[in-house]
């Protein structure tokens, strides 16, 4: 009887401890892959800082889902692939970015996430070679496609007025 008594408290004691384990371990790992993920995705706009500073439109076209959308300030939206290159070799033809970006925040729910970033540097204006302060804060929207984040809808505005 004395060793059916143990037997069962030692029972009680091993599934009382089993669930705060597992609800540790869990949370311990959901914190760590949210943390991942959102690495990745510091990863994907440093990319993108690279195309812009460097104006390579197909880099920056790489870097979104095939059904994107590019939100220009004062210019047409680029949607789709062809889109965003078109767009986005516009812009090239017209502005040299030297910026750098400053993730606020970033949100990671499923295979959808968001980012809140601002950025600062200079544009060489080409038409008329003059360099100005540039300086926006942005909105990007991502997916998740097989494994891989893209940008799936990107917006800015000026944060600073032209002079």
């Amino acid at each position: 009887m004395k060793s059916i008594t143990i037997i069962v408290l030692m029972m009680a004691m091993v599934a009382s401890c089993n669930p705060r384990e597992k609800s540790e371990l869990k949370t311990n790992t959901s914190e760590n892959m949210e943390k991942q993920e959102k690495q990745k995705i510091e990863t994907l706009l440093s990319e993108y800082q690279k195309s812009l500073n460097t104006s390579d439109a197909k880099l920056a076209q790489t870097l979104y889902t095939k059904d994107g959308i590019f939100m220009p300030t004062e210019a047409p939206s680029g949607i789709g692939s062809e889109g965003i290159l078109k767009s986005y070799e516009y812009v090239f033809s017209q502005i040299q970015l030297n910026i750098e970006f400053f993730i606020e925040e970033i949100q990671v729910e499923g295979n959808m996430a968001f980012a809140v970033t601002s950025s600062k540097g200079k544009t060489l204006i080409r038409a008329t070679r003059d360099t100005v302060p540039e300086a926006n804060r942005e909105l990007f929207v991502f997916e998740k496609v097989n494994g891989e984040w893209k940008i799936a809808r990107y917006m800015f505005n000026k944060t600073e007025p032209k002079k």
